[in-house]
């Protein structure tokens, strides 16, 4: 359920394993104009609809619940008809009207569950729904996978009144199955496209749930991070994209990577979505114990941190290495902030990249033991015909043709020759990078004073390559991720007509602080600007 980010700049890339997972990509192709597919994609009724407005139009009665969720589903059908074919869903859930039905009675009869009341989304293909819909994290492997219940978070979504329409396509195994893959593309559901150009990667793993937001084929979506899976899509598909801090969401009944590293995220076109969806996902949950340690840390309403003058008087730390090498990319982040120090934030240099490469080094070896363990329980406990990492490994040799025609499962194999999370190698790789991480980070926010560090998140989407894999370039993903501290993500401009975002993390449970920062900055830049679906650069 997560994507990772080892930098291909960092010591990582060193030690060999420069290409595993998702950050922004540094692959630039100049300015030529990229030609546009004949269809309207603003045609749309529910175009840049928010949950608040159609809140409004379902309590007005000029919408029904189901009426959403027909014009949802007659989106992503319009989209593949008009040859876009954006690959965002991987399935649609055949009771979803039957759902939106029951959510429309109960408001005729006076019943209202909240904001999310008869509102569809979509949730990621890793995350358990005991419905008609498989589980299967992209992979055939898992195919015929139907949980016996649903995940923590679909408790939380159903009894909000939440209609889940499908579910999203994603990296399989969350990005975790080769150090050679294209991000978005899964043996069960093909190859996401970004929609902004659409022979360029959607980033990963959430890819689906990113670009099904960014092209309005839904209001919001949950993906998952392990190290990027959600601050990456978002960034490079023009959303807002929230990674919590580890412990706040239950991971419960979602396919796992790592313990210390996983949880579950809103993703939106606006901030203030975002924060209403992670109101609904946080919980204390009994089957992951890590949130039952942090219920004094629980927010139902998010929103209430929603200040346009949130950024007065805070601290932000800037990388004193943050620039990057193309022009382009620096001068959005000088716009950027110029905006933060227009709105009344102070910009303090620091100096805590470097220190974090190192220790971020440990983090692929972390990883591996925590997947291992992670998904031989998950297994053992599902309804799939594999039921270790070791079936699925030889799943995917006796389907070669069909599961790997394009990369292999060298992260697969690798991790299952790992040993149990008692071993002194895991042991000490979990000192160094995560507990490291944590130590270090800490110190930098306490000397400094902060109250968010700020960067570019990641370039722009580099060309989907399925012959030899993703080019990420820097990204701003792993300081947080391996450190289990919240990120955000926020639209921050284009470069060659692609979408680029503006990060702040913080300290653990600093969500409503840093959702009070984003706010403020999306308001005063106004950058989410909609795809437009242009095939290619060529």
């Amino acid at each position: 359920m997560k994507r990772r980010t080892f930098l291909t700049t960092t010591t990582l890339a060193s030690a060999g394993i420069s290409t595993l997972l998702i950050t922004g990509c540094n692959t630039i192709v100049g300015n030529d104009k990229a030609e546009v597919i004949e269809v309207n994609p603003n045609s749309f009724e529910l175009d840049e609809e928010t949950i608040s407005s159609l809140r409004e139009k379902l309590i007005s009665g000029k919408y029904t619940s189901q009426q959403l969720v027909e014009f949802y589903l007659n989106r992503i059908a319009d989209i593949d008809k008009n040859g876009i074919k954006l690959n965002a869903i991987i399935e649609i859930n055949l009771e979803a009207l039957s759902i939106a039905k029951l959510m429309d009675d109960e408001l005729k009869s006076g019943k209202n569950r909240g904001v999310l009341h008869g509102i569809p989304i979509v949730i990621k293909d890793n995350i358990d729904t005991a419905d008609k819909m498989q589980t299967t994290a992209g992979s055939l492997a898992l195919e015929g996978n139907i949980a016996a219940n649903d995940a923590f978070i679909v408790n939380k979504l159903r009894a909000a009144g939440a209609v889940i329409i499908g579910k999203t396509n994603l990296s399989e195994w969350a990005n975790f199955r080769s150090t050679q893959s294209c991000s978005g593309w899964s043996s069960r559901g093909g190859q996401t496209k970004n929609p902004y150009i659409l022979d360029h990667n959607p980033c990963g793993s959430s890819a689906g749930s990113g670009v099904a937001v960014a092209a309005n084929l839904c209001v919001v979506a949950v993906g998952t991070e392990t190290d990027g899976s959600i601050v990456c899509p978002a960034s490079v598909n023009g959303i807002v994209g929230i990674k919590p801090t580890v412990g706040l969401v239950s991971r419960s009944g979602i396919i796992p990577i790592s313990k210390t590293q996983d949880t579950a995220g809103p993703m939106a076109r606006t901030v203030k979505d975002a924060a209403i969806l992670l109101g609904i996902l946080v919980g204390v949950d009994d089957k992951d114990v890590i949130t039952t340690k942090n219920i004094d840390k629980n927010i139902i309403d998010y929103t209430s941190f929603l200040d346009l003058n949130a950024l007065k008087g805070k601290r932000i730390g800037i990388e004193k290495k943050t620039l990057e090498k193309n022009q382009f990319i620096n001068s959005l982040f000088q716009k950027a902030l110029a905006v933060l120090e227009n709105q009344g934030a102070i910009l303090v240099p620091i100096d805590y990249q470097d220190k974090i490469n190192e220790l971020g080094a440990a983090e692929f070896e972390v990883l591996q033991y925590e997947f291992k363990a992670g998904l031989n329980s998950y297994l053992a406990n599902s309804n799939a015909k594999v039921k270790s990492l070791k079936d699925v490994i030889a799943f995917n040799t006796n389907n070669e043709d069909k599961v790997m025609p394009y990369f292999k499962q060298e992260t697969l194999e690798s991790s299952d020759l790992k040993e149990i999370l008692t071993d002194k190698k895991y042991l000490a790789a979990l000192a160094k990078s995560h507990d490291g991480c944590k130590e270090f980070l800490n110190s930098v926010f306490e000397v400094n004073k902060l109250d968010a560090i700020c960067g570019i998140t990641m370039g722009p989407a580099c060309s989907i390559d399925m012959i030899y894999g993703d080019r990420w370039g820097n990204s701003l993903t792993t300081p947080a991720a391996v450190s289990g501290f919240p990120h955000i993500t926020v639209p921050c401009g284009k470069v060659y007509d692609l979408p680029v975002g503006l990060s702040f993390f913080g300290t653990a449970y600093s969500e409503p602080k840093l959702i009070g920062i984003s706010y403020a900055y999306e308001q005063a830049s106004k950058n989410r600007v909609k795809p437009e679906f242009k095939k290619s650069f060529l």
